[in-house]
């Protein structure tokens, strides 16, 4: 993977930022394989660095809700990379939200003792960008209602974990570069959006200059001065989110004083979660803002789904005409499985049963992503990759329901074949991420 080299790539890239002003990078936060070949596929066609990111919640030292560890999805990404031929130095693993989120309920103790073997897993299996979150209170943590701890609190506990990472770094002996790291959280947690995105403020300069400060005394202290020195972002909240159906789009004016704050700090950028669903506008207008790193989920799953739909209308308009003996039956296997294992999504989606059903298929947060992998559901979205393979859509009815990817086909950039065409349509989100990055100039 990227960064054997002594100066892992993302300090080159942030290091060019602070000087030019130009230039980003986007994270793709996903374990699914179509996802992943497509944001491989652009950073292939661009001959461009890719960030993949696995969160706390998909990936750890016991499987995550993925059932990988993280070496397993190391492989994975690997596999993936040599299918699409992108060669592995142009790929920077990262861990996302690593800290004690999975094991809240416990004390902080175990929670944190588990966390720091997450993390040591982590870098083992050459993760070399890694967001040191502490900030979720644990069971003991809760005394008296508290549900946020103090910031001191958060920044020793960061701490403990990078000591870890740089222990472990250290014994692999220059075989990767060491990692860099991205501190705080003004997100919500892991897996989650907000309820009502449109009850969101930027975080506050004088917020995220006090984070900064307490997060480098509580390095200071542990002795992890060097370590500091590859401390590349601060995550803040830029003002973005998006709830079922609302997106709240970046307002640059509202976040001009935090813009300001830290293109004065030679070392540091922002690192911005949830972008999803932003205009290719908004989103170079946030790297030209200092929000170098852009994170990128739902939207990237979001987008696979609206493909594989499409393409299940599409079956569906061909069984009698094309003589499909068994059609997928997609859309259904999906909202069954949903219903008969619902933990992935009750306690997101809200409303009538009509409100749900809804929520379920079209949610910008988009929980049906848990289900692509459950047995029913990766069966059916085989077979209509498998019907569509066998009897490929006729352009005009291409034309109705994937107009973009029409239109390539018809102009020859695009093979007519399902999987293709569905990767395209990820890839869509992609290019526009990565043109963000690229044309960052004011």
């Amino acid at each position: 993977m990227a960064g054997k080299n002594n100066l892992h790539p993302l300090v080159e890239l942030i290091k060019r930022h602070k000087r030019t002003g130009v230039g980003g990078i986007y994270s793709a936060c996903s374990a699914h394989p179509m996802v992943l070949k497509a944001v491989m596929g652009q950073a292939r066609a661009d001959q461009s660095l890719v960030c993949i990111e696995a969160t706390s919640n998909q990936v750890d030292q016991f499987g995550g809700y993925t059932g990988m560890k993280p070496a397993d999805f190391s492989q994975f990404v690997a596999h993936l990379a040599k299918e699409v031929k992108l060669p592995l130095d142009h790929i920077i693993l990262g861990g996302d939200h690593l800290g004690p989120n999975a094991w809240r309920g416990e004390s902080s103790g175990s929670a944190m003792a588990k966390a720091q073997d997450l993390v040591r897993a982590y870098v083992m299996a050459g993760f070399t960008k890694i967001h040191l979150d502490a900030s979720m209170p644990c069971a003991d943590d809760k005394a008296g209602g508290k549900e946020f701890l103090p910031d001191e609190v958060v920044a020793q506990r960061a701490a403990q974990l990078c000591a870890v990472c740089e222990e472990t770094a250290r014994t692999l002996k220059g075989k990767r570069s060491l990692p860099v790291y991205v501190v705080g959280t003004e997100v919500p947690r892991p897996g989650g959006a907000l309820d009502n995105a449109e009850a969101l403020h930027a975080t506050s300069p004088q917020d995220a200059r006090r984070t900064i400060a307490i997060t480098k005394t509580s390095f200071d202290k542990l002795g992890l001065q060097e370590a500091w020195k590859r401390v590349v972002a601060l995550v803040v909240q830029p003002g973005v989110e998006f709830s079922d159906s609302t997106v709240t789009n970046y307002e640059r004016r509202k976040a001009s004083r935090l813009s300001r704050l830290i293109e004065k700090d030679p070392q540091l950028v922002y690192e911005a979660h949830s972008t999803d669903y932003q205009t290719q506008q908004h989103l170079t207008e946030m790297v030209q803002d200092h929000f170098s790193i852009l994170k990128v989920g739902p939207e990237l799953t979001f987008v696979l789904r609206e493909a594989l739909f499409a393409l299940a209308e599409v079956e569906e308009e061909m069984l009698a005409v094309a003589g499909i003996a068994e059609p997928s039956r997609l859309r259904e296997a999906l909202e069954m499985t949903m219903c008969e294992k619902p933990g992935n999504w009750n306690k997101h989606y809200h409303g009538t049963p009509a409100d749900l059903a809804f929520a379920r298929k079209y949610s910008y947060s988009d929980r049906s992503r848990y289900y692509w992998p459950e047995p029913k559901v990766a069966a059916a979205a085989q077979k209509l990759i498998a019907n569509l393979q066998a009897h490929r859509p006729p352009l005009n009815l291409l034309s109705q329901y994937m107009p973009e990817q029409y239109r390539k086909v018809r102009e020859g950039h695009l093979q007519n074949e399902p999987a293709l065409l569905i990767q395209d349509r990820i890839q869509d989100v992609a290019r526009k991420y990565a043109a963000a990055c690229s044309n960052s100039r004011r």
